[in-house]
């Protein structure tokens, strides 16, 4: 696999070890070779690049002392890191109740399911929590082929849905499929659109097979921040609609402000059948997702679609309910919306004249920096981690910035000059 295509960096290049050479100190490598000797070796994962010892607000601070303003975060840090409210919900809850078993409930389970219902459009009303993004989905997908009766569906390639043998054969990313053998039968793929009219690639797949269960996507690839025009959903939840297929959309990146909006389909007006979500909704620190659908679909009652140990987790309840505290109190949507598009017009006002860039992108605090040479997009990612910016390289020549939307005016000031440095030095090369 090249540079190009893959959806992150690679972890073992000359350019990173030269910036571990630089600002990395001999205890830290001591504890690199101690996690490179006992962790199983992955792509995006290891080798590692330095070690963190804390993490709070928009910064993450390394064992040499060094802090970073945050642009990556795993997309789970829409109310920055250690959020006193997070951490003192979960303390408390833990002094109360630690672990609910499947069979019993309790009140914060219920009172963030009642909350989830309450934000999510539309008649999105029944939950069932997972720990995790990739089980969400699976649950998903399970629930699509009870109420449909068929296991067959479409989704985009280029998109992200997880990591596991199910998710992979829906997603859409050659680094998690390739080399896998045999996936789920069924599961057909189109290019990611642009336009309205790259439904009708869709349409001649629904009416060719005349069994399709669900179409599943992000309403807006998170990786590389593209959106579809508004009209392109519109075309698809009427032909899920016309076809019996159900439509499932994927925010477990992009749900709870960070578009600007609680959900990022809302900016289309399109409800989908089955909603998920992830990542942030543990408030950066507890493991939990949740699907959410519409009351019709609640038709599974002796089925099992997650069946997870912490299926209704009061920790994981209560760090949630936290986090939608958080992001109501300090009206972090308005702020992402607003910052978004000042930061946006900034980045185009700054880089318009520079070469490298093709395109600047943006939907409230996912933003994206497109560079014309992939070449150059590691340089100016070491450059900016060297001047104390951290941020996801994807598609090979994207630098997507997800910054907290509790991030302060100074601190994305900091970073918009941190970047603005860093593209004018590759501008030379």
């Amino acid at each position: 696999m090249s540079v190009d295509n893959t959806e992150g960096d690679f972890n073992s290049t000359p350019l990173r070890h030269m910036w571990q050479d630089q600002n990395i100190d001999l205890t830290v490598r001591e504890t690199l070779s101690r996690d490179d000797k006992f962790f199983l070796h992955q792509s995006l994962s290891t080798p590692c690049l330095t070690e963190i010892v804390k993490c709070e607000g928009s910064y993450l601070i390394d064992a040499s002392g060094r802090k970073y303003l945050d642009f990556h975060g795993n997309s789970l840090h829409q109310i920055g890191y250690s959020h006193p409210k997070i951490i003192d919900a979960i303390k408390l809850q833990l002094d109360e109740l630690s672990f609910c078993p499947r069979r019993f409930t309790n009140k914060p389970a219920i009172e963030l399911a009642e909350k989830l219902g309450e934000f999510a459009p539309g008649e999105l009303n029944k939950v069932l929590f997972a720990p995790g993004g990739t089980s969400a989905v699976g649950m998903a997908m399970k629930l699509a082929r009870y109420a449909t009766g068929r296991h067959k569906t479409v989704s985009m390639w280029g998109t992200f849905h997880g990591a596991s043998l199910d998710a992979i054969s829906i997603g859409g990313e050659s680094l998690f499929r390739d080399d896998l053998g045999p996936l789920l039968p069924g599961c057909f793929h189109v290019p990611w659109p642009k336009k309205t009219a790259d439904a009708d690639e869709i349409e001649k797949i629904m009416e060719k097979e005349g069994d399709i269960g669900a179409i599943i996507s992000e309403p807006m690839r998170c990786t590389t921040v593209e959106k579809p025009e508004d009209g392109y959903w519109l075309r698809l939840r009427e032909l899920c609609d016309r076809y019996g297929a159900l439509l499932i959309l994927d925010e477990i990146p992009l749900a709870f402000g960070r578009t600007g909006k609680m959900f990022c389909c809302e900016h289309s007006g399109v409800i989908p059948d089955i909603l998920i979500v992830g990542k942030g909704l543990g408030g950066g620190v507890f493991p939990m997702a949740s699907i959410i659908a519409k009351n019709n679909l609640d038709i599974a009652q002796m089925k099992a679609l997650g069946h997870y140990t912490h299926e209704k987790s009061p920790v994981g309840a209560a760090a949630a309910l936290a986090m939608f505290e958080v992001i109501e109190s300090e009206k972090l949507i308005d702020r992402s919306a607003s910052l978004g598009r000042k930061t946006k017009m900034e980045l185009e006002g700054l880089f318009s004249n520079l070469s490298i860039v093709k395109e600047i992108r943006g939907l409230g605090l996912a933003l994206a920096i497109e560079i014309t040479r992939p070449d150059i997009s590691e340089y100016i990612l070491y450059e900016c981690l060297s001047n104390g910016l951290s941020f996801k390289v994807s598609n090979g020549n994207v630098l997507t910035l997800t910054p907290p939307l509790t991030i302060t005016d100074q601190e994305m000031d900091e970073a918009v000059c941190v970047i603005k440095s860093a593209l004018q030095k590759a501008q030379s090369l």
